[in-house]
């Protein structure tokens, strides 16, 4: 299993469209810390009854998403370019154990992501502190400390799920731009769906969703769902079931 996953790895590492990927989210905290910093300023020069209408001014935001889209991506890409190139017959002719190379790949995806996804979310919280100061809520995004990283464990939590769901999307669609829709679908347009479609629960459904999951885990969320115990739980299980899926069509098709 060790050389399996040092295997992984080495091809992880030697691909170039991983440094891009990895290198994306950073992009995107600074896009988000500039919106943090240009809220901060507007916040400044409010009065206070429109200050009471802001929202917190958290790179967040807009770092994790696009951050959970990438490592899911990344999941993707590593099971289906070897499927596009053909390089999948080499990998399970030097690892004849379908169910033993998944694990390899998942076990790198899942590391991957995690450190990924914990430094993205901990910076987005170091510098979101940064940025608005001693100013208190709701321009601040987090009353205290252990809440900020709270929400910061929870959210780089689901960037490892979410990369594990694409792995799964991966094997079972085999297609690179089949497994970026699905992935797109379940992140972005099914809460948008449910919202619009079912108005009075929508917010609930959208809650049950890998992406609205971390601030139920955190103990963070305004009107949670779940208890962050259970919603432990049912992020967890969304990696499984992703990974189980994949492992019966890895195991049942040809490659």
């Amino acid at each position: 299993m060790n050389t399996a996953i040092s295997a992984e790895w080495r091809k992880l590492c030697t691909v170039r469209s991983t440094r891009y990927i990895l290198g994306s989210p950073l992009v995107a905290l600074a896009a988000g810390s500039l919106v943090a910093v240009l809220m901060t300023a507007d916040w400044d020069g409010s009065t206070a009854t429109e200050r009471a209408t802001f929202p917190g001014a958290d790179p967040a935001v807009l770092a994790v998403p696009f951050t959970q889209f990438c490592l899911a991506a990344l999941g993707a890409l590593v099971i289906t370019s070897e499927y596009a190139t053909g390089m999948i017959r080499t990998s399970l002719a030097a690892v004849p154990g379908r169910r033993r190379l998944l694990a390899a790949k998942a076990a790198v995806v899942a590391s991957v992501a995690f450190v990924t996804g914990q430094t993205v979310a901990v910076a987005a919280f170091v510098l979101g502190g940064l940025i608005t100061g001693d100013r208190p809520a709701p321009i601040a995004a987090w009353d205290s400390v252990p809440e900020g990283l709270a929400a910061a464990f929870g959210n780089g939590l689901s960037i490892t799920v979410i990369g594990l769901i694409g792995l799964g999307f991966g094997a079972v669609l085999r297609s690179t731009a089949g497994a970026f829709v699905a992935v797109g679908a379940v992140l972005f347009v099914l809460p948008t769906v449910a919202l619009m479609v079912f108005p009075s629960w929508g917010e609930d459904i959208a809650s049950l969703l890998p992406a609205g999951l971390a601030p139920q885990l955190a103990g963070t969320a305004d009107d949670p769902v779940l208890p962050p115990a259970l919603a432990l739980a049912v992020m967890l299980g969304y990696a499984v079931l992703a990974l189980v899926t994949a492992a019966s069509a890895l195991t049942r098709r040809d490659a």
